[in-house]
């Protein structure tokens, strides 16, 4: 059995059991978990002391594993979704109204970012799925940019996932999708 595909595969259950996970993005570690999971969540929201009324960033390798959470994208706009996803940039794009508040919080719509991260991507596809993805801190702190850091942040109420984080020195972009207004740069 091929090891990256073992480790694909421990790290799905973990997901699909509630687990919480650590790993590298663009510009520093991510805390994620399954979108799908509102206990998992709920429990990253505590553990990051963020307030759940602000929403959450979902990743993913490709449209596919957001499209169940938005409204449907023309051809055009998936390749644009796919394209940005090289510059970090993250879309606040219409949700569907089935769209979980745990994730959208109090907004109709869901920020989503199509990572071309290569850990961050073959994560994604690994779990087959799109993963929530927000900075690896407590709410307003520096964001960890190490597997030693978030070691040392969670513990072992995280499983931390060794890899390096990619060379940009501020998080994502983010962008309204309607107008392309830039509302964190």
């Amino acid at each position: 059995m091929h090891r990256s595909a073992a480790s694909s595969r421990r790290i799905a259950a973990h997901l699909r059991r509630g687990g919480l996970i650590a790993y590298p993005t663009e510009s520093c570690y991510g805390l994620g978990c399954d979108p799908r999971n509102r206990n998992a969540v709920l429990r990253l929201l505590k553990l990051k002391q963020r307030p759940q009324h602000k929403g959450l960033i979902l990743i993913a390798a490709h449209y596919r594993q957001v499209a169940r959470y938005l409204k449907p994208l023309t051809p055009d706009e998936q390749a644009k979704l796919q394209n940005d996803g090289a510059q970090a940039i993250t879309y606040l794009m219409p949700a569907k109204p089935s769209c979980p508040r745990w994730l959208r919080g109090m907004h109709n719509t869901l920020a989503v970012r199509i990572t071309a991260h290569p850990f961050a991507s073959r994560l994604c596809r690994g779990v087959n799925g799109a993963l929530v993805s927000t900075s690896a801190n407590l709410s307003g702190q520096r964001p960890a940019t190490t597997y030693e850091e978030c070691r040392r942040m969670f513990g072992r109420k995280v499983l931390v996932l060794p890899g390096r984080v990619g060379k940009r020195r501020k998080p994502s972009t983010i962008r309204t999708w309607a107008d392309g207004r830039i509302i964190r740069n």
